[in-house]
């Protein structure tokens, strides 16, 4: 029958659910154990996909011994590809801060303060200079030798250089100048206190004066006084001295009720003339306008 053979007693086996008896044997395979290459419902394969395993190792070893042969190597020419991308940049953020004071107080004395409105006005320059060093305007490309006479694809002169072109570089200097005004307002908004606060200043302002004048007056009354005395003493500047002013308006006069010293001329009296009967002693008088 079979190469191996299956010695198992035939069993009894009931898959009715009526429990009834099955007079029929229960073979588990349909086939021998022996591989004969039908891989359908058979695990008990005979050299099956060896030929797939084969494939696989082959595979394998090609990989491993062969060397891959790029573009860069064909034809002896370089080819490989180095992109280079350069970017570069500057930003110059300049800002302007105006900054929002005090209102301006003026200050009269005994604590008086009356702020009035402001106005400020700022001028302001800013600049930038950008400079780059060492500086070159151009740069020499080179210019290669593509002639492919034959047409493989491949120069027939790699690396040659026909010539060089001039190419400008780009580079430069820069410099930024900013040239602007600034300006706030302020006012106070509450002009009855304004008003009041101005009021207070001008009648301060008029008791310093008085009170300046009176400093004044006190001080001429006391300049009049020492010069007066000084002069009824007889002691005074000498004309030459700068000081010689300070009592040079001072005149003293006699008060009222004093006369002052004097001298008068006393002549005596002429006896009466005696006529003594002639016309010489007659004078000539004249009446009327004739």
């Amino acid at each position: 029958m079979d190469e191996f053979g299956y010695q198992q007693q035939t069993k009894l086996h009931n898959n009715n659910t009526r429990r009834s008896l099955s007079i029929h044997r229960k073979l588990f395979w349909s086939r021998s154990f022996k591989s004969h290459n039908n891989t359908e419902n058979d695990n008990n394969t005979k050299r099956h996909k060896y030929n797939k395993h084969l494939l696989k190792l082959i595979s394998v070893c090609l990989l491993g011994t062969a060397s891959p042969t790029f573009a860069s190597d064909i034809g002896g020419v370089s080819a490989t590809a180095n992109p280079v991308a350069n970017s570069s940049g500057s930003v110059t953020n300049q800002a302007i801060q105006v900054l929002q004071g005090p209102y301006i107080t003026n200050t009269y004395g005994n604590g008086i303060q009356c702020q009035g409105p402001t106005m400020n006005i700022t001028p302001f320059a800013t600049g930038n200079i950008a400079v780059k060093r060492p500086y070159e305007s151009y740069w020499m490309d080179p210019v290669y030798n593509n002639v492919d006479a034959n047409n493989d694809d491949v120069p027939d002169n790699p690396g040659e250089i026909l010539y060089y072109k001039p190419t400008r570089t780009g580079q430069k200097d820069s410099s930024t100048l900013s040239i602007g005004v600034s300006a706030t307002w302020s006012k106070p908004l509450d002009k009855t206190l304004q008003q009041q606060c101005k009021d207070a200043a001008a009648a301060n302002i008029a008791l310093m004066e008085q009170s300046v004048a009176n400093k004044r007056l006190d001080f001429e009354i006391a300049r009049l006084k020492n010069c007066g005395e000084l002069m009824k003493a007889g002691i005074m500047f000498h004309p030459q001295s700068p000081y010689y002013k300070v009592c040079a308006d001072v005149v003293l006069v006699n008060p009222p009720g004093v006369v002052a010293e004097h001298n008068h001329t006393i002549q005596p009296n002429l006896p009466p003339p005696v006529a003594d009967g002639t016309a010489s002693d007659l004078k000539t008088i004249s009446i009327g306008n004739n």
